[in-house]
């Protein structure tokens, strides 16, 4: 980075000279790494895999597809092409069990339509204050008319305005529809402060469009049944699948240089983790064999510690 006197200094954190994740370049042997960071604890250089794998009762579980992808990649943004690519070879589920990352609102209903897919993931929660907070009113609250394009409060007043759908910046958020409310409505109210504490006394209300806000209510819903919770605790199958390729193939060691022939090593490894799983697997028709328990389970066995019923039990 040049100053004014035309001298050159490192860019920081502070002074803003850091460009986004997505462009900047973070190794000098491969420009088109990147770098990216999850949560608190998880950063890497380098590029991002998606793994899908069939989840069979009976017969053996074999990789489906893999997608690379930019390090600072939306896993959300994958999904499409890995719908296109599974219909192409006539291996679409009729369920998709997803991580959270993946249920984009607009692509899950894009799923269902375009592919007759059911992606099924926990969808986000509700990031308004009121819901985070339990108490006040949130968006449930309020009833939405989107035949006369309007929504009543809680307290029975109807909103003044309506715009929208609104496009957003993310390719993974849907559009936005804003409903407003006025200072002269909701200044007087009695209950105010758990509804608004902005300072102009007023309150919008964001949603989106009605196919997808029906979507988003009805998945928040079923992810509260025990039938949900059970059907999706296969998905946890799949964190078996990404450490098996980790510490058994070396998968997040790139090989190569270039996204490109990156994802030729992911490949190349999903056929030797399929291969190996064909040849050492149960046939078709039987079921599969029990996992051993653990050393630490074994363990607790010995010493006759007890431990949680959903254990594998010894021999089981």
């Amino acid at each position: 980075m040049s100053t004014e006197k035309g001298r050159l200094r490192r860019r920081t954190d502070e002074d803003g000279g850091l460009p986004p994740s997505s462009p900047a370049i973070v190794s000098p042997y491969d420009t088109q790494a990147r770098y990216a960071r999850r949560g608190q604890v998880t950063r890497w250089k380098g590029f991002l895999v998606h793994l899908t794998e069939t989840c069979a009762i009976a017969g053996t579980n074999v990789i489906t597809d893999v997608a690379t992808t930019p390090a600072t990649t939306n896993d959300a943004q994958a999904l499409p092409g890995i719908h296109t690519r599974l219909h192409r070879r006539g291996l679409l589920p009729a369920e998709h069990l997803v991580d959270g990352g993946y249920t984009s609102l607009v692509h899950v209903a894009q799923a269902a339509r375009e592919h007759q897919v059911a992606v099924t993931g926990p969808l986000p929660g509700n990031p308004t204050r009121q819901h985070r907070d339990n108490e006040g009113f949130g968006r449930d609250d309020f009833h939405i008319d989107f035949d006369r394009h309007q929504v009543t409060c809680p307290r029975g007043q109807v909103s003044k305005g309506w715009h929208g759908p609104y496009p957003t910046s993310s390719p993974t958020a849907a559009p936005l529809i804003v409903a407003r409310f006025t200072k002269g409505q909701c200044q007087p109210c009695p209950v105010r402060s758990q509804c608004t504490t902005s300072r102009g006394s007023a309150r919008n209300v964001g949603f989106p469009p009605r196919e997808l806000l029906e979507l988003q209510l009805r998945a928040r819903d079923e992810q509260q049944s025990p039938a949900w919770r059970q059907r999706y605790a296969v998905r946890s199958g799949i964190e078996g699948t990404v450490c098996e390729f980790v510490n058994g193939h070396g998968m997040r060691h790139c090989r190569y240089r270039g996204q490109t022939k990156a994802h030729v090593q992911h490949v190349l490894t999903a056929i030797a983790v399929n291969i190996e799983r064909l040849s050492t697997g149960p046939l078709p028709d039987e079921p599969l064999p029990p996992r051993p328990s653990t050393a630490f389970q074994n363990y607790l066995d010995r010493t006759r510690i007890p431990r949680s019923r959903s254990w594998r039990a010894v021999g089981s």
